[in-house]
C-alpha cells in the first residue's frame, strides 16, 4: 500500500516536469512553453538528418553504406542517432556525463519522434549496462535514465534483462577491432524469457565505432530476440566513409 503510495507520487512529479521547464537546458535562458531547448538553441544542433549509413546511422560524405559496416556488419538490424557527435550536442552529452542528469528527459523529447519514425514496430527498450561498481562510481547509468524516461514518453515497456559482467579497459583511444576485443563475453541476457521472440530497441547515449552495439546484438540475438534496432543520442561520423582515396 505504502509502495503504491510513493509511486504514485513520482508519477506525478515525473509528468509535472515533463510538461513545466522554465530554463533551456543547453543556454539557460528563460523559456515559455515547457520546452527542454530553446528555439535558438536549437537550430545550432547537428541534427543527423543528411546522408547517412543505412546501417548503422552515422553520418557520411554521400549516400552508401560506410566503410566500417562493408567490412563487418554492425549486427543490428537498423541504427539511428538524433545527433551527429559534435558541437553543442557532444557538450550537452559531455555534461550528461560528468552529472548534468535533467539531460535525460532533453534527450528523451528530442528522441521520441526518431523513435516514432524510424522504430514503430519495437517491442521493448534496452539500455546498454554497466558494472556496479562502474555505476556506483558515476552515480548513475546515463542510458539506463534515457532509456526510462523514452519508455514513459513513449508507452513502450523498458526491460532489465541485460548486464554488464565485467569492467572494461579504457576505449578512448582503442579502435574497432581492440574494442570487439576488449567487450568480448561482458555482457549477458539475465531473463532471456523477455525477450525471446521481441524487437528490442538498444538505448545508448554516444555511438562511436559500434563495437559495444555489435556486442550486445550478437548476446540478444542468441538469447533469442526477433531483432535488434538502436537508437543513441549522438554518434561519431566515419570520417573516410568510402576509405582513402
Amino acid at each position: 500500500m505504502k509502495f503504491n503510495f510513493f509511486r504514485k507520487i513520482k508519477e506525478l512529479v515525473d509528468a509535472y516536469d515533463d510538461t513545466h521547464n522554465f530554463t533551456c537546458d543547453l543556454c539557460g535562458k528563460e523559456v515559455f512553453a515547457g520546452e527542454r531547448v530553446c528555439s535558438a538553441c536549437l537550430k545550432t544542433l547537428p541534427f543527423n538528418n543528411g546522408a547517412i549509413c543505412p546501417f548503422c546511422g552515422r553520418k557520411v560524405g554521400e549516400a552508401g553504406a560506410c566503410l566500417d559496416c562493408k567490412e563487418k556488419p554492425l549486427g543490428a538490424e537498423k541504427a539511428r542517432s538524433v545527433f551527429v557527435h559534435e558541437g553543442k550536442a557532444a557538450e550537452a552529452v559531455l555534461r550528461y556525463k560528468r552529472g548534468a542528469r535533467y539531460f535525460c528527459r532533453t534527450f528523451a523529447s528530442l528522441a521520441l519522434p526518431v523513435l516514432q519514425s524510424e522504430f514503430p514496430d519495437a517491442d521493448l527498450l534496452l539500455y546498454v549496462p554497466m558494472t556496479k561498481k562502474a555505476e556506483k562510481k558515476r552515480g548513475y547509468n546515463q542510458s539506463q535514465l534515457i532509456c526510462k524516461q523514452l519508455s514513459r514518453l513513449s508507452g513502450i515497456p523498458a526491460c532489465e534483462a541485460l548486464i554488464k559482467k565485467r569492467d572494461t579497459e579504457q576505449q578512448k583511444s582503442l579502435g574497432r577491432r581492440e574494442r570487439e576485443e576488449n567487450l568480448t563475453g561482458c555482457f549477458s541476457v539475465i531473463e532471456k524469457e523477455k525477450i525471446a521472440g521481441k524487437k528490442v530497441l538498444l538505448l545508448d547515449d554516444v555511438m562511436t565505432t559500434g563495437a559495444t552495439i555489435g556486442e550486445i546484438s550478437a548476446v540478444l540475438k542468441k538469447a533469442g530476440a526477433a531483432c535488434v534496432y538502436v537508437l543513441t543520442v549522438t554518434s561519431v561520423p566515419r570520417p573516410l566513409p568510402f576509405g582513402k582515396k
